[in-house]
């Protein structure tokens, strides 16, 4: 597995990527859930976030991350290609792009927050309602 700047010729499959992802890893979250965040996905973060893929020794694109500076605001790995190390491989080309690093992970995503836990990360603080108000409380991990 290898990294890369992610471009907009990616998008289409990142989005699918992160689809494969949430539908495996965020149970809490409705169909109606996932379809109204698809194109906040698609249309806001992707453009708007600085992407790193991560590929398979084929060039197939397996999952990506998206920093605002020094805030790791996505990670997603395909479902196929988690515990593979490509998580752990994205976090640690952001801190070396970045320096210590903050995310935010959805409390009701357990897995996620071992994760990071295990990366070295500690919960700093919590919200009740995601970033655009919804019911899917966040967790504030730092380095």
């Amino acid at each position: 597995m290898h990294l890369r700047e992610g471009t907009p010729a990616d998008w289409d499959r990142l989005l699918e990527i992160w689809e494969a992802s949430v539908r495996a890893t965020h149970a809490f979250l409705s169909e109606e859930d996932i379809a109204a965040l698809r194109p906040e996905v698609r249309d806001a973060a992707l453009p708007a976030l600085e992407l790193w893929v991560l590929c398979g020794d084929d060039g197939e694109l397996l999952g990506f991350m998206g920093l605002d500076s020094a805030k790791l605001e996505a990670l997603y790995i395909a479902p196929s290609s988690s515990r593979r190390g490509g998580g752990r491989m994205l976090v640690e080309r952001a801190r070396r792009l970045k320096g210590p690093l903050a995310v935010d992970v959805n409390e009701q995503n357990p897995a996620a927050l071992r994760f990071y836990e295990a990366m070295g990360f500690r919960v700093c603080g919590r919200s009740p309602l995601d970033s655009a108000g919804r019911p899917f409380p966040l967790l504030h991990l730092v380095e």
